[in-house]
């Protein structure tokens, strides 16, 4: 098992971890390798190309904007969100372009950024996802000086063209516990008497051991515990921006922003000395959900998790038990985000967290299942080796029941259906904890066999339902 889970939960900037995260982080890494192979003087002009699901909905997801950043040598976990529009108006205004933040060429954007809607795959890629996208440098005599094909395979995740995909944080890590199923998880937890948090912990105290091999154990997990509470703390302030924000978001579909009036009415209800309506916390899960896809859909701050269209889900259920489990504490908190993580990277190796590859099940579907094992997980009580097969069972409910979901935004937007899906997804995740809690017997579907169903069912999905905008919502409301 290769992916940590700070490759899962990764800070950066709305609205798509794979159209707009995927692309900025590879047009980045292109131009810092021209300057690293002495190529970037030599520059006169760069074109980008753009294909499948990329070319599709990526003017809807920021993708044009997001290339332009990168090639400039932006990072979405380092760029001001604020800084943005400027950044973009000042490119766009100009016709200049500093690539690397180094060396300027003229930019003329209708021809050096080409969205190629009618081809799935870039020309000759050998790999074949339909997130592609190609840059070319021409130097002075108009020849061909570097070119390379990227594909943002979802989550922020990307590869070029022909490599393996590799870990994040260290090429060569020993894992002290290596599972690459969840029959090999609970396996390799029951085997050493432990939780599935601290198998996950421990791997990723090897994975910073492999860059500080001087540490002590000690300062390992307190600096993983750290790396947690950070991205705990990025969702949270999400939450309370998205839930102070009002307006319309961008885009031109006209949607209103809708959880700060939600919260605000929740709010009225709680102090009116009502008597409580005992299902009141899953309001709050809705409405917890609803503020981060808001900020999201908006290009702010947010976390992937696993993705930025289903970045709700995780907050609002971690939320929901911090401000509404009795005993909740912060090392429940640092159990969630463990054991959501060993379920996500499951997904993540065994199958897709890519719209644009199996639908919105392997977005919203894996948060949900995500947040499912990880709530279980601090929710913890019994025998450690009956929690682990809570959370094996926890993960599988929340995804049997998201099989087959579509991706299909309206205007290629990350708004409709996105932002209410996230909050469905959350109530659905808090229903699959409760229910896999409630029922300790084992069960007929593995996780692994909903697993391995959720990518064969991608697979089998027909590509304009997978983030093409050419189906479903997309095609049967009018845009306006």
């Amino acid at each position: 098992m290769t992916t940590s889970l700070f490759d899962l939960y990764k800070i950066g900037v709305g609205p798509s971890s794979s159209h707009t995260m995927g692309p900025m982080r590879a047009a980045c890494r292109f131009v810092r390798e021209l300057d690293r192979d002495g190529l970037l003087g030599g520059a006169m002009r760069v074109e980008t190309d753009l294909y499948g699901s990329l070319a599709l909905t990526g003017k809807g997801h920021a993708t044009d904007r997001a290339i332009l950043l990168g090639l400039e040598g932006n990072e979405p976990a380092a760029i001001d969100p604020a800084a943005i529009e400027s950044s973009v108006a000042g490119i766009r205004d100009s016709r200049r372009i500093q690539l690397a933040g180094k060396h300027a060429i003229v930019f003329d954007e209708p021809s050096d950024l080409l969205f190629h809607r009618d081809q799935m795959f870039p020309p000759g890629a050998r790999m074949q996802h339909p997130n592609g996208l190609r840059f070319t440098v021409f130097g002075r005599d108009g020849a061909i000086v570097a070119r390379r094909i990227y594909f943002s395979i979802g989550g922020g995740f990307i590869v070029e063209d022909g490599e393996t995909e590799a870990p994040t944080h260290a090429s060569e890590v020993h894992l002290p516990f290596p599972f690459h199923s969840a029959a090999e998880l609970l396996a390799v937890a029951r085997a050493h008497s432990l939780t599935i948090d601290r198998v996950m912990l421990a791997n990723e105290c090897a994975r910073l051991r492999a860059l500080d091999p001087g540490a002590s154990e000690t300062s390992l997990e307190t600096r993983v515990r750290a790396g947690i509470e950070h991205i705990r703390q990025t969702m949270q302030e999400c939450v309370e921006r998205g839930m102070a924000a009002e307006g319309i978001l961008p885009g031109g579909l006209e949607v209103r922003r809708r959880a700060r009036r939600l919260a605000e009415r929740l709010r009225e209800r709680d102090a009116s000395g009502k008597p409580c309506d005992p299902l009141a916390p899953l309001d709050w899960v809705t409405v917890y959900a609803m503020a981060v896809n808001e900020e999201n859909a908006a290009g702010g701050r947010v976390v992937t998790a696993p993705t930025n269209g289903a970045a709700g889900v995780v907050p609002a259920v971690a939320l929901y038990y911090r401000n509404f489990v009795e005993g909740s504490s912060d090392e429940g908190l640092v159990r969630f985000f463990l054991a959501s993580a060993a379920i996500g990277a499951l997904y993540k190796e065994n199958a897709s967290i890519s719209g644009a590859e199996v639908g919105c099940q392997g977005e919203v579907g894996v948060a949900c299942s995500m947040a499912a094992a990880g709530l279980v997980a601090a929710l913890g009580g019994g025998d450690g080796q009956v929690n682990n097969g809570r959370i094996e069972h926890a993960a599988e409910i929340a995804m049997e029941h998201n099989l087959g979901m579509t991706c299909d935004p309206i205007g290629g937007l990350v708004q409709i259906p996105c932002i209410e899906r996230n909050a469905m997804g959350a109530a659905k995740a808090v229903q699959a904890a409760r229910l896999a809690m409630n029922e300790p017997e084992t069960h007929k579907v593995s996780l692994d066999q909903v697993i391995r169903t959720m990518y064969l069912t991608g697979l089998d999905m027909q590509s304009r339902y997978k983030e093409t905008s050419l189906a479903g919502l997309a095609l049967n409301v009018i845009e306006c």
